[in-house]
């Protein structure tokens, strides 16, 4: 089996921009989602091509929030690609809309086969299931999660895509080792293949994610933990993952990359004025992206 420190899920070809489909949705205030998926993608030289599968006048912790679900744009707007060549090298999908966006995501799939599938199912954190989510909405994003090529799911997220009690009933952020490469093969066998469970707490300072595959030596890397919650973490991490694959980096680099600038960027979000509620701070950390595509 490949180590995954030697595992490259896209090699970088010379001066080739690569393009992005990135399926998630527009939050105007509160950093998350594609406003954290466009500059951070863009810094390591990707082409960010928004499918917005909702418009947010801003994310769900702040009181009175809109959405504007798009799901009856999107075939129009995706087959209007169609008509002008758009070539796609990757699609990363996050929040949905409804469950119909399920089956326009399979429609890009098949228009663009070879593009690598990332799949950050956000539906739910800490047992909790965010409150625009449907049960069958959530079953929809568990189906999706089959066809990832790269699955970045939080604990909670891994419980409902396997069918697992969350609630009152949620094993919680402490599990052992064992545990969390059980839920890995689980969700490899499901059909992903490549798995980065993320959120693994001890309570010894550290926050751990573990990482596993069809064709990888599982491993777990490690981050300071910083006690404080704010939103886009997660999203800043499957897109600074990306980042890094898209780079031409190891898959092993891609992850500690990641979780290096999550960690970073609750640093610096701990700066801002109000930064529990406005979400992740990481404008000044884009640098960093930047340096992946270097030597």
């Amino acid at each position: 089996m490949e180590k995954a420190t030697e595992k490259v899920l896209y090699k970088r070809d010379g001066a080739y921009i690569p393009r992005i489909a990135a399926v998630h949705d527009l939050c105007g205030y509160g950093k998350c989602s594609l406003g954290v998926a466009i500059p951070v993608l863009s810094a390591a030289g990707c082409d960010v091509c928004p499918v917005p599968t909702g418009l947010f006048s801003s994310h769900t912790a702040f009181p009175g929030w809109y959405m504007h679900d798009t799901t009856d744009i999107l075939n129009d707007y995706l087959n209007a690609w169609k008509g002008i060549d758009v070539e796609i090298d990757a699609v990363y999908s996050g929040f949905l809309g409804s469950p119909e966006q399920v089956d326009i995501i399979r429609d890009i799939y098949a228009t663009y086969p070879d593009a690598l599938k990332v799949v950050d199912p956000v539906m739910a954190d800490h047992g909790k299931v965010y409150p625009t989510y449907t049960p069958e909405l959530c079953q929809a994003m568990a189906d999706l999660a089959a066809d990832a090529d790269i699955l970045t799911p939080n604990l909670t997220e891994a419980a409902i895509i396997l069918g697992e009690p969350i609630g009152d009933d949620w094993a919680g952020v402490n599990i052992p080792d064992e545990e969390a490469y059980r839920i890995i093969d689980a969700l490899v066998e499901r059909g992903a293949k490549y798995v980065v469970l993320k959120g693994v707490q001890r309570g010894d300072g550290l926050i751990r994610n573990f990482i596993g595959g069809v064709d990888v030596e599982p491993f777990e890397a490690s981050n300071e933990y910083v006690p404080y919650m704010l939103h886009g973490t997660g999203d800043l991490y499957a897109s600074a993952l990306l980042a890094g694959i898209m780079a031409g980096r190891t898959f092993a680099e891609a992850v500690l990359f990641a979780g290096r600038l999550t960690h970073d960027a609750m640093l610096v979000s701990a700066k801002q004025p109000h930064f529990k509620e406005r979400g992740v701070s990481f404008e000044p950390l884009l640098g960093a992206v930047a340096g992946l595509l270097t030597a």
